[in-house]
């Protein structure tokens, strides 16, 4: 699985995570994770039997705290 180190939040990722963030802050890292992961066309691919466990062990080892804000700049209003 390849990380995509290069990955820029634009304005309207900003947005989206911000939305998502309001109503379930886990699910928005979960949502910024699998961004960070995925390839230019936007895919992820996992080779394991239960991605589940794959994205819950690479919550943990990305994210000291899997609810908080992560990107930059805090949350806007």
């Amino acid at each position: 699985m390849q990380h995509n180190l290069n990955f820029n939040h634009n304005r309207k990722f900003r947005r989206d995570y911000d939305s998502i963030f309001r109503k379930d802050p886990a699910a928005a890292n979960v949502f910024l994770l699998l961004a960070e992961l995925a390839d230019e066309n936007g895919r992820v691919v996992f080779n394991t039997p239960t991605p589940e466990s794959e994205i819950a062990r690479l919550m943990t080892a990305r994210f000291n705290d899997c609810r908080a804000y992560q990107l930059p700049g805090g949350l806007k209003r």
